[in-house]
């Protein structure tokens, strides 16, 4: 081993740490953000450098792209030609750059996504405010270092004579590190950046009073001021920008939604796309076509809508759903002092600023140097002129140009480079006329020297001039801006009119807890028994609804259970349907009570709720409304008392009932019977109010909402049957014990299991079903037996001994 070698022991870790930070360091620095000082990544900041230097600029003709990536690639920026490539193709992009660095002949992209053609096949030039980043830069205003093979000097930073940064922006990915910046209006942040020279203090109020917000090269609209003021402060935001748009009127009652401007970045090929498969897909009903119609006078999308459309309903869908409208987001990060920092607007403009100073400042002193040295070369050819005849003589004397100068020197006292000057000048110069204007330059140069002392000297001075350059600029290269900034973000809303297809459909909920839609032309071509329920399982709600209505379903345990029609599994009538279980827990000998649909959830009635345990109340409805967790979640509509108790009853009366009664019945034959207003309102974790005085093992088996000349029907657990007007028991106030409706008896009294009230139409009463705890079915036309008093225990009708005893009555569910 050579004596010279030295081996180090080093841990993986160390190792690594220490190579990823070399490399982070020169991605962060060398590759992915820009500089805050002229807004370039490296990559293109030697783009337009080399094209400068090659002679490459507005003022001449276009070159091959190819070369200008060769030259890039060859001096300056050792990585892969497509690279560099498509840093190029993007500073042309007139959608993606506010004010593009690039002139490009050829196919350079488009906003569908489309690549730029082969670097072979385009030219390529610098335009002409590419001009104003590189202005000054021979005049020793930036920094200069070795290019990667030091053959050749490349600049730091270029002199970028506006605030490329926001102007234009930037966007990239390092390690560690992600920029988004949006582009500005160039006049904008000029005026900015003049009100800051003025007021070093000025806040960001003050700055916003110029900078409204981003102004994107596509145009379009943002919505949220405070995002934007939240972002000129942190670094960091989120808006909202949305497309512009208009609405035409076709022939035949049609609309047409034309697009004329897409939000900064989307690619408007697939924003067609995304449109048009909402159409095929019918996501929404109302799109008839969808064109873009885009040519050489500017970008245009069609969206042609259908007949007596909802035209605002449908455009809120899309905002929603495409990139008609996207979010934004800041992350204003860039290269400050060699450090990756997130900037404010103030310290964005601040930077620049100070930058332009020492721009100015370089340029000066440069500008002074260049005039000292003329104004020196001056006075020794305003001397030599004076004593031109012994000039003559000497230089004749002399035996080449060296010595000549050297004699100069040594004879007249010039300074070396007055005497090389001398030397070298022709003789047609030497006429009285000359020295004329060898001395009118002189004071020139004197007033030049004199300024350019009073420049560095004088720094509200040294301001003017920044602030007459960049006025200039703002006069010469500055837009109206093209993005509309609007203070709120809209919160769109979409109707289900939208959404959701007006279908009617058959709705079925079982007494086992199965659920169903199915369409018309299933359940009529099915037999109405056959509907794939189980053997000892019934319908308790079968209905032709709407798929925009909606369903609450009341459970005995005091939970709603909400639906909308639409999202009820849609199967063949022959299915049995999905369990309420699936998706909400039900415990073992929880059922499904009541059921309700409501074709909006705006309604303005009052749910009134009976519990077996004496106690009523109502409910508004906008108070039992689901939330955003209605799908895994039920809502508690009633606060039972105890595990014995549940909900008997759960009835919906409208406002438009004042005068509404309330019958209760007891197990054990006591019916009591008030009015509806004396029943209070509560919320939907309470219990309620008295509503029957009960004894010992008593407890009610139902309610009704009812009118003075309503019927109902009562069945007991013995079987029997009987028919009563609602009027046999009188109205007295609530929570009283009531009046007896059935003749007690010493041995085996009859017990009431279930009640109902006898709707009508105009031919006759609507048959009531009753179920039996065998399963059986016993249906009951209450036509065929007669009206009885209160004493009355009614007719036997069901055996109990071969069906079972009732468990329940109700109206025919068909």
């Amino acid at each position: 081993m050579s004596s010279g070698t030295n081996i180090e022991k080093l841990t993986l870790e160390d190792i690594m740490s220490d190579r990823f930070s070399r490399y982070s360091k020169s991605i962060i620095q060398e590759r992915a953000l820009p500089d805050v000082r002229d807004g370039l990544k490296p990559v293109q900041r030697r783009i337009l450098y080399a094209m400068y230097k090659d002679g490459n600029t507005y003022d001449k003709g276009f070159r091959k792209s190819a070369k200008s990536v060769g030259n890039v690639m060859g001096n300056f920026h050792p990585h892969g030609d497509s690279s560099i490539y498509e840093a190029l193709v993007r500073m042309s992009q007139e959608w993606k750059l506010r004010d593009p660095l690039i002139e490009m002949h050829g196919n350079n992209g488009s906003m569908d996504g489309d690549p730029a053609a082969a670097m072979r096949y385009t030219e390529a030039r610098t335009s002409k405010i590419a001009s104003e980043m590189l202005r000054d830069i021979d005049k020793d205003t930036v920094s200069w270092i070795p290019n990667f093979d030091d053959t050749e000097q490349e600049p730091v930073v270029l002199p970028s004579r506006f605030p490329n940064l926001l102007v234009n922006g930037a966007t990239g990915i390092s390690a560690g590190y992600a920029t988004e910046i949006p582009p500005h209006n160039l006049g904008e942040v000029i005026d900015a950046v003049i009100y800051l020279q003025k007021h070093p203090d000025a806040s960001l109020d003050d700055l916003m009073q110029f900078v409204k917000g981003p102004d994107f090269p596509t145009g379009g609209i943002i919505q949220g001021l405070d995002e934007i003021k939240k972002a000129y402060q942190t670094g960091r935001g989120r808006i909202v920008v949305r497309s512009k748009t208009s609405i035409e009127k076709l022939r035949g009652g049609k609309q047409l939604i034309r697009v004329t401007e897409i939000p900064y970045e989307v690619n408007k090929l697939q924003l067609v796309k995304q449109i048009d498969e909402i159409r095929i897909n019918k996501k929404i009903d109302g799109i008839a076509e969808v064109r873009d119609e885009s040519d050489r006078n500017g970008l245009s999308i069609a969206i042609e809508l259908k007949r007596d459309v909802d035209q605002q309903g449908v455009f809120n869908y899309l905002l929603k759903n495409t990139d008609l409208q996207i979010t934004y987001n800041f992350n204003v990060v860039a290269i400050d002092k060699m450090c990756p920092k997130r900037l404010s607007l103030k310290s964005i403009l601040s930077s620049y600023l100070e930058y332009q100073r020492l721009i100015v400042s370089n340029r000066t002193k440069y500008d002074l140097s260049v005039a000292k040295k003329r104004e020196h070369i001056v006075d020794g050819l305003i001397k030599a002129l004076s004593i031109l005849d012994k000039v003559i003589n000497t230089i004749r004397e002399s035996d080449n140009r060296k010595d000549a100068s050297h004699n100069l020197v040594e004879t007249y006292e010039f300074s070396p480079a007055q005497a090389d000057s001398i030397v070298a000048l022709q003789l047609y110069r030497l006429t009285n006329t000359d020295v004329t204007k060898l001395k009118a330059e002189k004071n020139e140069l004197a007033g030049k020297i004199n300024e350019f002392n009073h420049i560095l000297d004088d720094s509200e001075k040294l301001d003017n001039v920044l602030k007459n350059e960049l006025l200039n600029i703002k006069k010469e290269y500055g837009s109206s801006r093209k993005t509309i900034i609007e203070k709120e973000i809209e919160n769109i809303k979409v109707s289900n009119k939208i959404t959701i297809p007006d279908e009617t459909t058959v709705v079925l909920v079982s007494h086992d807890g199965y659920l169903k839609r199915s369409s018309l032309r299933s359940y009529k071509a099915s037999e109405v028994d056959d509907c794939g329920l189980k053997e000892d399982d019934y319908p308790i709600f079968l209905k032709q609804l709407s798929t925009r209505d909606h369903l609450f379903m009341f459970t005995n345990k005091g939970h709603l259970i909400y639906r909308p029609v639409f999202e009820i599994t849609d199967v063949k009538w022959k299915d049995t349907g999905e369990h309420i279980s699936q998706t909400i827990g039900l415990d073992a000998d929880e059922q499904i009570i009541n059921i309700f649909n409501f074709k909006a959830l705006k309604e303005n009635g009052m749910f009134v709720i009976a519990t077996s345990d004496g106690y009523i109340k109502q409910t508004e409805f906008s108070k039992v409304i689901p939330g955003r967790t209605y799908r895994s979640h039920s809502l508690t509509y009633e606060k039972l008392k105890d595990d014995q108790s549940k909900v008997v009853k759960v009835s919906y009366v409208a406002n438009n009932k004042p005068d509404a009664e309330i019958m209760i019945i007891s197990n054990v034959g006591m019916a009591s019977r008030f009015m509806l207003s004396d029943v209070s309102v509560n919320g939907p974790r309470t219990t309620g109010v008295k509503s029957i005085e009960l004894r010992d093992e008593e407890f009610v088996c139902n309610m009704e909402v009812v009118g003075d000349n309503d019927k109902i029907g009562i069945i007991t657990q013995k079987g029997s049957y009987k028919n009563m007007l609602v009027n046999e028991v009188p109205i007295t106030s609530r929570g009283r014990r009531g009046v007896q409706i059935l003749t007690p008896l010493k041995r085996n009294s009859y017990e009431i299991i279930d009640f109902a009230k006898i709707i009508s139409n105009e031919e006759s009463n609507i048959p009531l079903r009753i179920y039996t705890a065998n399963s059986r079915i016993h249906d009951v036309l209450s036509d065929d037996y007669p009206m009885s008093n209160r004493k009355s225990n009614g007719s036997i009708i069901v055996d109990v001994k071969k069906e079972g005893i009732p468990a329940k009555i109700s109206e025919i569910i068909s």
